[in-house]
């Protein structure tokens, strides 16, 4: 199995944005160009996950979740993965728990965007997440009161790192996450599953 994984040696600091990917879209490309700046990461791996727990209804295949992510992103430090399916986990926490296993010495970075840390108190371990990984959230339209209003973020309020040391996150101590404004892009999978043009 190890072989058909990423290959990171010790040392690298490595974004994961996890997620359905149904269909992905340039606003992930762009949060994940953001992140690579931003963040002082080497490599941002894309977890395109079997399946959100949190959502009733199924995604696409992965197969063609993949390939649609492949198109989108297209940059040298990025590599799209089905990692999750691989190690046949389901939950965020039990792919960083494997993901820490399997590479000792990478130093990974869970990235996500603001909406997701709204409802971040609902993933399963989401408190041996925040103190195990460093967490990188990236603003989205319309989530940047909320996020910082959430659950989450008032939990663990004292870890949050100033904007100044940002680039820093991956080289932080755990509990350690940092909340980013950058310039957005209103782009919704959900919406474009709406208009029909993916399906």
């Amino acid at each position: 199995m190890k072989n058909s994984l990423p290959y990171a040696p010790p040392g690298t600091v490595i974004g994961l944005l996890g997620g359905s990917f149904d269909p992905a879209h340039e606003g992930h490309a762009h949060i994940t160009r953001e992140a690579l700046k931003r963040f002082g990461l080497d490599r941002v791996w894309w977890l395109v996950s079997p399946g959100n727990p949190l959502k009733a209804r199924g995604p696409a295949e992965i197969g063609r979740r993949i390939a649609r992510a492949k198109a989108v992103m297209q940059h040298p430090r990025v590599t799209v993965t089905d990692i999750e399916a691989q190690l046949g986990t389901r939950f965020t926490a039990q792919t960083l728990r494997r993901l820490k296993q399997l590479y000792p010495g990478v130093r990974f970075v869970w990235l996500m965007g603001a909406d997701n840390l709204v409802q971040f108190s609902q993933w399963q371990d989401w408190q041996w997440i925040m103190s195990n990984v460093p967490v990188g959230v990236l603003a989205r339209p319309g989530q940047r009161i909320s996020a910082r209003g959430s659950k989450a973020a008032q939990v663990f309020r004292h870890a949050r790192l100033p904007l100044e040391a940002c680039r820093e996150l991956g080289h932080a101590q755990p509990p350690r996450w940092c909340f980013l404004n950058v310039p957005m892009m209103d782009h919704s999978s959900s919406e474009i599953r709406r208009r029909g043009d993916w399906r």
